[in-house]
Formats: C-alpha cells, sequence, structure tokens
C-alpha cells in the first residue's frame, strides 16, 4: 500500500496539471476569438504612456526619474481594466458557473485563471515596452526587464484574481476592484518601480527589489490559492 502512494500522487499531479492548461487554453482561445480583453488593455496602456509623456516636462535630466512610474502606472490601470472584464464576463455568461461544476480542483481553477491573465498582461507588456523606450528615449529593453515585468505582473494577478472574482457579481465592481487591489499591491508596485529604475540608473539604486517582489508573489500565491475555494462558493 505505501509503494501505491507514489504513484497516485504522480497521478494526481499530471490530473491537476491538465486540467490547469485545459483552463488555460480554453481561455487562450477565448480570447483569441473576442479579442476584448487585449484591445481594451492596450489601447488603454499606450493611450496612458502617451499622456504621462506630454502631461510631464520629460527633459533628459528628469525622463529616468519619472518613467519607470509611468510604465507601471499604465501596466497596473491597464490590468485592472483586462481582469475586470475577463473575470467579470466569465460570471455574466456562465463559463465559471460551468467550471465550478466540473471535478477540479479549486486551486486548479485559480492558478489556472492566474497564469491566463498573466499572458493576457503580458502581451501587452511586450506591445507597450518598445513604445515606452521610445518615448521616454530609455535604455529600457535589456534582459533583466523580463524578469521584473513577469514577476510584477503575476504579484498583480495573483492579487488581482481573487477579488475580481469576489467582486464581479457586485454592481459597483469597477468601482470596487480598484479600491480592493490598489492597497494590497503596493509592494509591487514600489520593488517593480524601482527595479525598472535600476535598469536606467543602477548606481543609486542597489536594493533588493526583485527579492520583494519574489516574497510577495509567494505569499499571496499562497493565501490566494486557499481562499479562493471560499470566495467562488459565495
Amino acid at each position: 500500500m505505501e509503494a501505491d502512494k507514489p504513484v497516485r500522487s504522480i497521478s494526481s499531479l499530471r490530473l491537476a496539471w491538465g486540467q490547469l492548461w485545459a483552463i488555460v487554453r480554453k481561455d487562450l482561445r477565448t480570447e483569441l476569438r473576442t479579442r476584448q480583453v487585449w484591445l481594451s488593455m492596450g489601447v488603454f496602456a499606450l493611450l496612458t504612456l502617451l499622456i504621462f509623456s506630454f502631461a510631464f516636462d520629460l527633459r533628459i535630466e528628469n525622463t529616468a526619474a519619472v518613467g519607470p512610474g509611468a510604465l507601471w502606472v499604465s501596466f497596473i490601470f491597464a490590468s485592472m481594466l483586462g481582469l475586470g472584464r475577463a473575470i467579470g464576463a466569465e460570471q455574466e455568461r456562465g463559463p465559471m458557473d460551468r467550471l465550478l461544476l466540473c471535478p477540479v480542483d479549486r486551486q486548479v481553477i485559480y492558478l489556472a485563471k492566474v497564469i491566463s491573465n498573466v499572458i493576457f498582461i503580458g502581451v501587452v507588456e511586450i506591445v507597450a515596452l518598445p513604445v515606452f523606450a521610445a518615448l521616454y528615449d530609455l535604455p529600457i529593453i535589456t534582459g533583466m526587464i523580463v524578469p521584473i515585468t513577469l514577476l510584477g505582473t503575476l504579484g498583480i494577478a495573483a492579487v488581482g484574481v481573487i477579488f475580481s472574482t469576489l467582486a464581479a457579481n457586485t454592481r459597483a465592481r469597477e468601482f470596487l476592484l480598484p479600491l480592493l487591489i490598489f492597497p494590497l499591491i503596493i509592494p509591487v508596485v514600489i520593488g517593480a518601480v524601482r527595479a525598472t529604475e535600476a535598469l536606467v540608473n543602477p548606481i543609486h539604486n542597489d536594493a533588493p527589489w526583485l527579492g520583494l517582489i519574489i516574497a510577495f508573489d509567494i505569499i499571496f500565491l499562497s493565501v490566494s490559492a486557499i481562499l479562493f475555494q471560499y470566495v467562488v462558493e459565495e
């Protein structure tokens, strides 16, 4: 009997892995058909960057100071828009209810939704980063921008998915969602902005900001995965 336990564990992991990627593929196919989330997020992010470029006096001496903040503000606001639309549409049209009726672990559903939204936001970031580099004239397209944006996006999605699900059935979800998420993602915002600024001005920014983001991601992914089953049952 003891020898069967590792086999059962491996089978359970394979089943969970298959279920996770089945949900992610379903989300991606749905988005490729509609392109609703990508278009709204992409236009919003690009307009935000453009507005910031005109709103500030972006001379050579202050571009490095305000540029990373403007970049992450555009990412965060676009993420809120995308999370609200993606989760809200599933709640209204019924796919989430049908998914919850399937014999799938709630933690697998949560992780799949986080991965899907990281991909959605990541596509927008891939488009927005070259535009940002051109508008703000900053050498930001380096190898280190990949882990910074990936870890920062993961933190936003980890918090955003559970609170988007919580607020999806409320009438004031567009108003409630930012109020719930923004205070919690402050560590990610600070870490991501500072780490991005370090790419431009590394001399004055040597704190372990990536470590802060990694710690945040681990904590909130773990806690949110446990709490998700209670949120979806409400």
